[in-house]
């Protein structure tokens, strides 16, 4: 810096001298004896001579002077955060299955189609059941009017004990055989479980069916989404229900905010690891099953904390971690002062700081690599 300052001020010196007159030298004057032109040209040598001692002498000032970038520490709530993978999914995506094998009579969705809980999705052919249920409640209605008529007669002491209980035994009986019949019936009826929406129908009025890996149709509820991850054993303690969480959705590039609902209570022997379910809205329906979250666990909070930017943070040759404070403070100018520190956890390029930094502190966040202990210091 010293030197391009003389550098320059010498320039204007010679450029100053040539202006006053370039065609006369100093010993060209001396030898014409023209004492007036040199007391001028000593006039003006003196002159940036100085303006150059001047310009030396903030030079010398300043070299010892580094401008610098600073803050002012402050307390505030520090969170750490596990990262890691997990897959969305729901407990409500299944495959829809006949209960019996038969002819596909009736299908009554597509895909795409909300359903409610109950209703009545498909039907299978019966394979002449109802015929067979006519038949028994046929049966049945004549045995129970046979009842109630033994039954009239056994109150007023008239017939055999023997021919009421038979009559009693032939309703019953056949009271069952309805219920049975009917219950199987009911088995023709393809239902929906539960609230949601037909994602795929994989068979075709009039087909021939029966349960199969394939199924007959998915029903997905997409209101009741969750993500399942393991988490390293070494978290056990710090991970727990309720815990928040931040799930992002890289393919739809969406951000969620949830907790965790269930947490494992064994370790996988073969990873160390145990596995936990985080519930998450889905307000727009953008979630699906089996898409990939990126989850940020909250596994240690301190509501008042001292943070630094992570970056500043130096290192001695002994391994002491260390950074630049600025002290006597006043006009934007002060003094640096090395202050060896000792680190927390970090985050979010920011470093919790353990002990060596007070609130209040006025820290070297900019410059701090050309600082040495004393050096005066502008910002």
């Amino acid at each position: 810096m010293k030197k391009i300052i003389i550098l320059a001020i010498t320039s204007v010196v010679l450029f100053s001298c040539k202006g006053n007159d370039a065609s006369t030298s100093v010993d060209q004057l001396i030898e014409a004896k023209n004492f007036t032109e040199l007391k001028k040209k000593r006039e003006v040598l003196q002159s940036d001579l100085t303006k150059i001692d001047a310009a030396l002498a903030a030079a010398n000032s300043k070299a010892d002077e580094a401008l610098v970038e600073v803050l002012t520490v402050k307390d505030t709530t520090f969170s750490h955060y596990l990262e890691i993978q997990g897959n969305v999914d729901t407990n409500q995506n299944i495959l829809i299955q006949p209960e019996m094998p038969g002819t596909l009579i009736s299908l009554n969705v597509k895909a795409g189609q909300s359903v409610q809980t109950g209703q009545i999705l498909g039907k299978v052919d019966d394979g002449g059941m109802s015929q067979q249920l006519a038949s028994i409640q046929t049966q049945y209605e004549l045995a129970k009017t046979t009842f109630e008529r033994q039954k009239r007669l056994w109150d007023q002491k008239i017939g055999s004990e023997i021919q009421y209980l038979q009559a009693q035994t032939q309703m019953i009986s056949l009271s069952k055989s309805v219920n049975q019949m009917k219950a199987q019936i009911a088995k023709t009826l393809i239902k929906a479980p539960f609230n949601g929406v037909v994602d795929e129908v994989f068979v075709e009025r009039g087909q021939v069916v029966s349960a199969s890996p394939q199924g007959l149709m998915r029903i997905v509820n997409l209101n009741q989404m969750y993500v399942s991850t393991s988490i390293p054993e070494a978290y056990v303690g710090k991970v727990k229900v309720g815990t928040p969480v931040q799930a992002a959705i890289t393919s739809i590039g969406k951000e969620y905010s949830g907790r965790i609902r269930q947490v494992a209570k064994t370790i996988n022997p073969a990873n160390r690891s145990f596995g936990i379910e985080v519930s998450v809205p889905n307000p727009e329906g953008l979630l699906r099953p089996n898409q990939v979250a990126k989850l940020k666990i909250v596994d240690y909070t301190k509501a008042s904390a001292i943070v630094v930017p992570t970056n500043i943070i130096q290192q001695d040759a002994n391994g002491n971690k260390f950074i630049y404070t600025v002290t006597e403070a006043k006009s934007n100018e002060g003094v640096a002062k090395k202050v060896m520190i000792k680190t927390g956890q970090n985050a979010n390029s920011v470093t919790e700081i353990v002990s060596g930094l007070n609130k209040g502190d006025i820290i070297v966040t900019e410059g701090a690599n050309a600082l040495a202990e004393g050096m005066k210091v502008s910002f």
